[in-house]
């Protein structure tokens, strides 16, 4: 079977550096009797899902050239929950431009050249996907937050009154700030749509609302 080997290292003082993870990969190799390809990412973080040499590698895969891409440590593909599930979606979602293959991760025990290196694909993909999920009803509450606190409330423009959404338009065509008009209507007790003080960021909604 020929495999891809894919090294990586973020900077070259790493102390599990290019040689330690090839030699690992390497014994494996011997044992199971793979043909290598090696590819290296020289100083690019796990973070970057861009990587050029981990590009090169699945292109190779996905165009049928290799079986398996191979790692000596799972971090040395992805640091992200999320991005490793889009590889191994990859890995498993074949379809006419590119080749189903396998994944191999020597420290966890992963391997998808088994029926159950497989099914534990299958497993982490729905993790992934899960995890994703989360992160992104995270991020929609703390923007919710975030806007609360500082009075943009979604739909209040079409709560404020027709003469105040003119006089905040009047106001802005006559070179005031979004911050000097909120004052302004502070200072004369014009309240917002949600009957609270007005801000910067809420006479910029009410402003633009208005224009579309």
């Amino acid at each position: 079977m020929k495999v891809v080997g894919y090294l990586r290292v973020s900077t070259r003082e790493q102390d599990y550096g290019i040689e330690v993870q090839r030699s690992a990969i390497q014994m494996e190799a011997v044992r199971r009797g793979w043909e290598i390809e090696w590819i290296i990412d020289q100083g690019e973080t796990g973070k970057n899902a861009q990587r050029p040499g981990l590009a090169q590698a699945l292109a190779i895969l996905e165009a049928g050239e290799a079986d398996a891409l191979v790692v000596s440590k799972l971090d040395r593909l992805s640091r992200s929950v999320v991005a490793f599930g889009a590889i191994l979606r990859r890995a498993t979602q074949p379809s006419r431009r590119r080749r189903a293959w396998g994944l191999v991760a020597l420290d966890v025990g992963i391997d998808m050249t088994t029926p159950t290196g497989r099914l534990v694909a299958h497993i982490l993909i729905a993790v992934a996907e899960w995890e994703g999920d989360t992160i992104s009803e995270r991020t929609k509450a703390a923007l919710a937050v975030t806007k609360r606190e500082r009075g943009v409330v979604p739909g209040a423009a079409s709560r404020v009154p027709p003469r105040v959404a003119a006089r905040i338009n009047h106001a802005r065509r006559r070179g005031q700030s979004f911050r000097a008009i909120a004052e302004r209507l502070n200072a004369a007790g014009v309240p917002s749509a949600r009957g609270g003080v007005w801000h910067a960021s809420t006479v910029q909604h009410v402003y633009y609302s208005a224009r579309r």
